[in-house]
Formats: C-alpha cells, sequence, structure tokens
C-alpha cells in the first residue's frame, strides 16, 4: 500500500508539472498572438508639453505616418503641467498594452530626476525604452548690443565684466536654464540668471535687449539670427546643424566637451510584452529612416535618431546622471 501511495504522489506530482507547461505555453502562445495582431484599436501618444511647441509638432509627424502604417489612428494627447512630471506620472500609472505611448523630451524625463526632491515615479524603472525620435540642438544667440562676435570674445568680455552680463533661460530646471549653467561653469564666468516663465517670453526679452545671452531652441531662435535680430554664436550638438551650417558647435567655439542636446524618444509603461516593444521599435525605425520624415524634421532644426530600445535605456541612465551634476550646481529643487 506504500508503494501504491508513493506512486499516486509522483503521478500526481508529474500531472501538476504537465498542467504548468502546458498552462505556460498556453500563456505564451497567447501573448504571442496578441504581439502580432496588435495593434486593434487607437493608439494614445501623450506629450508632456502644451501644443504647437517641437515635441508636439515632431509628435504629430510621428504619429501620423504610424497611424497610416497600421490602419489604426494615432491620437496625440497633450498633458502639460509640472515640468512634465503630470504626464509621466500618468504613462507611468497606465496598462502596459501599447495602446498608451509617451512621446517625451529625454533631457526634461532626465533633469527631473535631480530637479525634483520626490517623484510618484521611478525615471528609469516605471518606463520601458521603446526608440529615441531625434536629438534637437539649442542654439546660443546674444542680443546685438553685445560687443561680442564669438563665444571666445564672449567669454573674455563676460570674465572682465564678472556678474555684469546676464543670461535669460525659460524656467527653473528647463534645458535652457542647465545650458546656461553649463556653460557658465565650463567657462568660468559668472553671470547673472534672468528666469522666464516659458520660451516664448525669453525669446522677447533677448529681443528687447532686457536680456543679453539665450540657450533657445532652433524654431524659437534661429529666425531672429536669420532676420539679424540677433547673433547666432553656436549651436549645441556635437556637429553643426544643416539649416545653420555657417553657425560653429560650442566645441568648435571653443568650448570643449560642451553638448546639450533636445533628446526626444518614446516610452511605454513598464512590465510591456517585449514583442510588442519590438513591433512598435522597427516600425518606429522604418518612419523615421523615410525621406518625408527626414525632410520635415529638418524644418524643426532637428535630425531622427532611431534607437533600439536598448540604447535608449542607456542613454536615458547617462542622462540622468550627466544632468545631475549641473542641476545640483544650479542649486534649484521643486518640492
Amino acid at each position: 500500500m506504500g508503494r501504491l501511495e508513493g506512486l499516486t504522489d509522483q503521478g500526481f506530482k508529474l500531472g501538476v508539472r504537465l498542467f504548468i507547461l502546458a498552462m505556460s505555453g498556453a500563456f505564451l502562445m497567447s501573448a504571442s498572438a496578441l504581439a502580432q495582431s496588435y495593434p486593434t484599436k487607437p493608439i494614445r501618444m501623450i506629450v508632456p508639453f502644451p501644443p504647437g511647441g517641437i515635441s508636439d509638432v515632431l509628435s504629430r509627424i510621428v504619429g501620423q505616418k504610424l497611424g497610416e502604417s497600421w490602419g489604426q489612428a494615432v491620437v496625440i494627447e497633450n498633458r502639460p503641467g509640472a515640468g512634465t512630471t503630470i504626464a509621466a506620472d500618468f504613462i507611468a500609472k497606465s496598462p502596459p498594452d501599447g495602446y498608451t505611448l509617451y512621446f517625451t523630451d529625454i533631457t526634461t524625463h532626465a533633469i527631473n530626476a535631480s530637479l525634483y526632491r520626490k517623484l510618484s515615479y521611478d525615471s528609469l524603472k516605471s518606463f520601458a525604452p521603446v526608440t529615441t525620435v531625434t536629438s534637437t540642438p539649442l542654439i546660443l544667440v546674444m542680443h546685438p548690443s553685445v560687443p561680442a562676435t564669438s563665444v571666445k570674445e564672449l567669454i573674455a568680455l563676460a570674465k572682465s565684466k564678472a556678474g555684469q552680463l546676464n543670461i535669460a533661460h525659460s524656467g527653473i530646471g528647463t534645458i535652457t536654464h542647465l545650458a546656461g549653467e553649463m556653460f557658465k561653469s565650463m567657462a568660468g564666468v559668472d553671470m547673472v540668471n534672468i528666469p522666464y516663465t516659458g520660451s516664448a517670453p525669453a525669446t522677447t526679452g533677448i529681443l528687447s535687449g532686457e536680456a543679453s545671452l539665450l540657450f533657445s531652441t532652433m524654431p524659437a531662435g534661429l529666425p531672429h539670427v536669420k532676420a539679424g535680430k540677433l547673433k547666432g554664436l553656436a549651436v549645441t550638438t556635437p556637429k553643426r546643424v544643416a539649416t545653420a551650417p555657417d553657425i560653429p558647435t560650442m566645441i568648435e567655439a571653443g568650448v570643449p566637451g560642451f553638448e546639450a542636446v533636445l533628446w526626444s524618444g518614446i516610452l511605454a509603461p513598464a512590465n510591456i510584452q517585449k514583442d510588442i516593444i519590438a513591433k512598435l521599435n522597427n516600425e518606429l525605425r522604418r518612419i523615421l529612416q523615410s525621406p518625408d520624415v527626414k525632410e520635415r524634421f529638418a524644418a524643426q532644426g532637428g535630425e531622427p535618431s532611431p534607437s533600439t530600445p536598448e540604447e535608449l535605456g542607456a542613454r536615458m541612465k547617462s542622462l540622468i546622471e550627466t544632468w545631475a551634476k549641473f542641476v545640483k550646481a544650479s542649486g534649484a529643487k521643486v518640492d
């Protein structure tokens, strides 16, 4: 009787193992089938900025192309506020099913990790990287009244007049603010910060002569440079920009290692199926490499820079570490 009970027990355990294996196989087949059929309904792409800005414009280009390719609407939904943390929190709490995506300014996302004392999400663990979308430079613009014609002359002037020149930015903790802090630190100059409530007021401030300098976005600053209303001293990418080939990089202009780039990327909520991420990544990379998208991005001063999810994840981690140093140096904090 003991042997029979032993065999029965062994048979029961074997049956349980077989049942678990069968269920696991069924789950994997179901998950694979779900990924293959994805998407079966409209996709929401959340943008953490108001309509009309560069992220909004680029997201609509990408969303339109993705919708045309998959035959499902991609609805752009703007959720601005609180330095992009409102949108990020929404994404972190959304179902990880591929139907809610985040078109994020990775630089702002990375800055917030150090700028905010406490966030409701983890800047890395709460999100699944899909692809980098574009890199967009800033341009250092200067009011014509400032007696300098290059970055080297500006640095010499600033050192001779410590604390007398001022530098505008579009808000505490923004990339335009921290690019200025980076410049002051790397060039060894002392300038007075003038904070504005956004890109448009900051541009107005420098056009009026209220501010001397501004690290501006390309769409906001470059037209005024071409019109002769502002001096364009340098761009902040490692290489020159096709829409302004005569303007040197900050590195060429005499500040070695200077790079402040607006990285845009697409994220999903954490724990999304890898097959869905792979499907999104493959299609978005194809879209971003198309001549039409390259041309439309160039008009905004941007260049498509598709990546693997792993490359984007590594870039996010690196940017958080990089910007943490300049957030600390600036003393900026948000409760």
